[in-house]
């Protein structure tokens, strides 16, 4: 139940943790941005919150705690009944305690658009989707693309993002298709003005990333490679350096993933000198880890470690306001999990274990698949390091997060755990492990 008007707010100050209210506004920042809602959270708003000063938030910052804490509702983080507040700021004593709210997603368009992509929407779904209401082939739009129907790309990028962070990349990626090739049916069509056309390039070239980051994570990496070179071709002709950026930084970790190390450091560079001018230390940070990890593919070490000086420095400069909405991910625990890379590819698999873990241990868990992904990271840096039990304890733990995220790869990288694990399977716990892994899914 929410506290009295006067009272500090408890619940939102646990939510909190070790973050100070600066590094937990910035959290905000970007949970706002994962769901396209625009919020100026800073430290005198958390502070705000957690005094009891403010006792029910508006809608859009409504929105974005519950983005942040699934499952939670209102009363929950503390706050107070809408109905009980609103017009009544000078009361001095608690309301009337009222049920619970049930939690609701960000929206009725968010559940129709998983509902849509989980069990497969058809063409038109796909296209109503992107905003399009033209009857008959929803790939031939009839008239000129204007600000709603840039708008409505972007906002398929941000959901398409939002539903693989929770659930990966299998059920997703056919259903994306559609409104891919929508959106580069947009372009065709032309738009009603320059910045809408460049919105659009932006949009359709954001969605071909995506697109190929599905095609990537479950395993299609001919398809990943296909759709990134896309949006790269799409950055050149629009000459928007941030898009190419992007596709440089997901064509390095495919070359990367598919044992074309030398690539993956070409790609890395390339990626560099597109973002210089941006103002992005955090995408420098990225692009630098990305380098790293090709060096350590070709085992390069000397090269890997000045790669990753520069990326911590990058990073230590903090986030800026020309950081790219896609980089929500890329936070400390990202950043371990590719070090952890870096040092298992050199054969260094205790230390990489220990970076494992803390990425792991860093993860939002809202951001399901990668708190998997890491996961699975540990337990295989662990089987290498000749700690069978403790790997055997992480990749149970995987299995069970594989019960709502759904990816090839960690599947393989859990295979791959496996047959590493077998010469110990007279343990009961790695027995119990490789007997769990081997079930079908």
């Amino acid at each position: 139940m929410a506290a009295s008007p006067h009272s500090p707010n408890t619940a939102f100050r646990r939510l909190r943790g070790a973050h100070s209210p600066a590094e937990f506004a910035a959290m905000v920042r970007r949970a706002a941005r994962e769901i396209g809602e625009t919020v100026s959270c800073d430290a005198r708003y958390i502070g705000r919150v957690e005094s009891g000063e403010i006792r029910c938030p508006n809608y859009a910052y409504e929105r974005v705690f519950l983005h942040m804490f699934p499952g939670r509702t209102p009363a929950d983080l503390g706050f107070f009944p809408r109905e009980s507040v609103r017009g009544r700021s000078g009361r001095r004593t608690a309301p009337a305690p009222t049920a619970p709210t049930p939690f609701v997603p960000r929206s009725k368009e968010s559940d129709v658009l998983r509902r849509a992509f989980m069990a497969g929407g058809s063409a038109t779904v796909a296209a109503a989707t992107l905003g399009l209401t033209v009857p008959g082939d929803p790939r031939r739009p009839s008239s000129r693309a204007g600000a709603a129907e840039a708008a409505a790309v972007e906002d398929a990028v941000r959901q398409i993002r939002l539903l693989d962070d929770r659930h990966g990349a299998d059920a997703l990626y056919r259903r994306a298709a559609e409104p891919l090739r929508a959106a580069y049916a947009l372009l065709d069509a032309g738009a009603t003005r320059q910045s809408t056309e460049d919105r659009l390039h932006a949009g359709a070239g954001e969605l071909a990333v995506s697109v190929g980051w599905l095609a990537h994570d479950s395993g299609r990496f001919e398809d990943a490679r296909s759709h990134y070179a896309e949006a790269l071709a799409t950055a050149r002709v629009a000459g928007n350096a941030a898009l190419e950026a992007h596709a440089f930084s997901n064509m390095a970790f495919l070359a990367r993933d598919c044992g074309r190390a030398r690539e993956s450091v070409r790609a890395a560079q390339a990626g560099r000198r597109a973002a210089r001018s941006l103002g992005s230390p955090r995408l420098l940070s990225l692009l630098a880890l990305r380098e790293a990890g090709g060096w350590a593919g070709l085992g390069e070490r000397k090269s890997c470690e000045e790669a990753l000086t520069r990326a911590h420095a990058e990073f230590a400069r903090g986030e800026a306001s020309a950081d790219p909405e896609w980089m929500s991910f890329f936070g400390e625990a990202e950043l371990e999990s590719l070090e952890s890379r870096c040092w298992a590819a050199l054969g260094e698999h205790a230390r990489a274990a220990r970076h494992a873990r803390r990425a792991a241990d860093l993860q939002d868990p809202h951001f399901a698949r990668n708190v998997a992904f890491y996961t699975a990271e540990l337990a295989g840096d662990l089987a290498h390091a000749g700690a069978p039990d403790e790997a055997a304890w992480a990749g149970g733990r995987v299995l069970d997060l594989l019960a709502e995220v759904q990816s090839t790869r960690i599947r393989s990288m859990l295979a791959t755990t496996a047959r590493t694990l077998l010469p110990h399977q007279r343990s009961p716990r790695v027995a119990a492990f490789l007997s769990r892994q081997a079930a079908p899914f």
